[in-house]
Formats: C-alpha cells, structure tokens, sequence
C-alpha cells in the first residue's frame, strides 16, 4: 500500500509501498484513510527537527491529523462496525508503573516523556492508505461531518485548553456577572477552531494576528463573528483600548516574543494558555517585569500539549454544533486539499494554502 514516510539519516521525505497492516488483535480495528490534516509538527518532523522511527526501523510513517473508514473490526470491538467514519487519538501511554497520569488514561500529562506518538514519536502514523488501532484509540464520528472531520484532532488543543481554563478559574471565589474577554494570537488553523471554542462558552472573542486586512483568515474570523486586529498596524496597547483586557488569553502562533508581549494584555485574575512551540530562541524578556505582573494580577500561565479522550469527544460535539451555527464556516478553514505525492511541498510550505491544508488518500 501507498505510504508517506520520512527517512531521518538520508533526510529524505518519500511515498513509498509498505505491506498492508492486518488485525492481530481482537480489539483492533483496520481502517482505510481517508484525509490527513498537515500542521507546524509535521513540518518539524520533514524538517527532521522533531520525530523518532519506530525502534529499528529506518523510516517513519508521518501523520497524526486522521480522518478514517472502518473496513474490519475485531471479533472482541463493541461499537464500531464497517462503514464507520473514525478518527483516531495520537499519544500512547508510556510503559513506566510510575506515571499516574498514563496509568489514569490521560496519556496528555505523562510525565517520564516516554510515550509514543504516532507519525511523530516512535510509531508510525496515519498517511497511508490503511492502518490499525486499537478501538479505544478510535472516536466514531457522524457520517455528515465527512467533509470537516479531519480538523477533529487540532480542534481537541482549544477543548483541552478550555478544560484547563475552567479548572483555574474555579479558584476565583465568586462568579462574574458578564461574558469575560478572550484573545486568540494567531489565526492558523488552531487559532481560527479556538476562538470558535472559546465563543461557544459565551467569550466575547478577538482574533488578534501579525497579517494587516484584508486576507482570508481575518475575512473567516470576522464571518464567525470575532473582530480581527492586525498586530502589525496596532500594538498591545492599542488593542487594549480598543478591545479592554483579556479575561483569556490562548496563543495559537507558536511566536515568543508576540506571546510573551501578550501577556501584557491579560487581566487581572486572567488565564493566559501557550500551546505553540516556538521554532527559534528569541529574545530576552524583562523577567522582573513579567513575574511582578503575574504576582500582582494573580495571573495563571498554562502550558498545554495533546489531549485526552474527553477532548476529542467534546470536539466532535462541537463540530457538529459549529456546522449549526456557523454554515460552510468549518470548510472554509479547509483551503486545499492535495494528493500524497505533494505531502513534501505542501508541508514544508511550496503548495501551502491560505489556510489548512489536507492530503486526501480516498476521495468522496
């Protein structure tokens, strides 16, 4: 079968043909790819940056964003059948006794860093034309979100973030009397889907980005009904007096010195979520400064990686309400879709589209 697969010591980025998987399990499910969803990861990974192969192996299998097809169940798999439209989790529980998180099922908090990721860390991924997974790894999705399914994964990063959010502010001792205000920094993919989350839970929310009006991601935003600020044309200060202080902050850029200068924009007893990993050291902060704001506003910082199984079952809901509430706005995220032969160009930005990018391994 057609995979896409990285060779990390010729530094090469392939389509190769690799033997069809089989059940080997009773809790197995085969599944045929439909679409995988391409993001900054995979370009760490072609880039050979991040990313391990399964252990002796010369190769990875990349992809981790899925949309897939059920062909084949296991005689012991309850609640899937042929037929089904799937998409599976990405991080599997590391082996050591000791990590609660993993042993607990929230793979998301390991803490010993030895887990697997499949088409990023240690075990192969999803862009091939079949693969096989455990069926608790699987989320069954409805049939009518075929079209949109495959933004399930980068989705679950704002779910989980939202989770985290309402865990920090229930320290606050009373309950606000309005809707609070949230920034999203960025307007990728991640960006676009979390401010769609974070005006799900009633968040008066701003797209806040370096691109100047007009363009596509700005023309999105503002279709779902969130202000688009360009931070080239207007500083921090700027949006603060034109948009007040965020009650929630989530970054979704990847870029330091943007999120870091950010944080000046929190409120007081606000939650700032960083979920991009920088490509690049940056400049130095001013560490006084920051830590006396954070000590006097009573801010909370959260880091956030990956996601649980709860994620990604609230993201299908979501989906579903999104397609409600906002017509054609989920598709529109969708900018191109490429055959696997392309993978290489679109990841590492040659045939990149406006804004997200899919390769499409069985059509319709």
């Amino acid at each position: 079968m057609k995979a896409v697969a990285v060779f990390p010591k010729g530094r090469e980025v392939k389509v190769i043909d690799v033997p069809e998987p089989r059940l080997r399990s009773p809790t197995q499910v085969r599944v045929r790819t439909l679409e995988v969803g391409v993001c900054g990861t995979d370009k760490e990974v072609v880039e050979f940056k991040h990313g391990k192969p399964p252990e002796g192996e010369d190769h990875l299998i990349v992809g981790h964003e899925c949309l897939g097809e059920v062909v084949e169940v296991g005689e012991q798999v309850k609640g899937l059948a042929p037929g089904d439209l799937v998409v599976p989790r990405v991080r599997r529980p590391c082996p050591s006794p000791e990590c609660e998180p993993c042993r607990a099922g929230y793979t998301d908090f390991c803490v010993t860093g030895e887990y697997t990721e499949r088409g990023i860390q240690g075990a192969h991924g999803f862009a091939a034309e079949f693969f096989v997974e455990d069926a608790a790894y699987l989320h069954r999705v409805p049939r009518e979100l075929r079209g949109v399914a495959v933004l399930t994964e980068p989705l679950t990063i704002a779910e989980k973030a939202l989770r985290e959010v309402a865990h920090v502010q229930s320290r606050l001792p009373w309950k606000p009397k309005q809707a609070g205000r949230a920034v999203v920094l960025g307007a990728g993919p991640v960006g676009l889907l979390g401010a769609m989350v974070l005006m799900r839970a009633g968040l008066r929310t701003t797209v806040y980005s370096r691109s100047p009006k007009p363009n596509a991601k700005a023309e999105l935003a503002e279709s779902l009904g969130a202000p688009y600020v360009s931070s080239k044309q207007h500083p921090v200060d700027a949006l603060v007096k034109q948009r007040g202080r965020a009650d929630v902050v989530y970054e979704a850029a990847g870029v330091a010195s943007a999120a870091f200068q950010l944080l000046e924009g929190l409120a007081p007893n606000g939650v700032f979520v960083l979920t991009g990993v920088p490509q690049s050291q940056e400049e130095e902060l001013d560490e006084g400064v920051l830590m006396k704001q954070l000590v006097m506003n009573n801010q909370v910082v959260v880091g956030t990686v990956n996601a649980a199984a709860e994620d990604f079952q609230e993201a299908v809901q979501d989906l579903e309400r999104f397609r409600k509430k906002w017509p054609g706005g989920l598709e529109r995220i969708i900018t191109a879709r490429h055959p696997p032969e392309a993978y290489a160009e679109v990841v590492k930005g040659d045939k990149r589209s406006a804004i997200k990018d899919v390769i499409v391994f069985a059509p319709g």
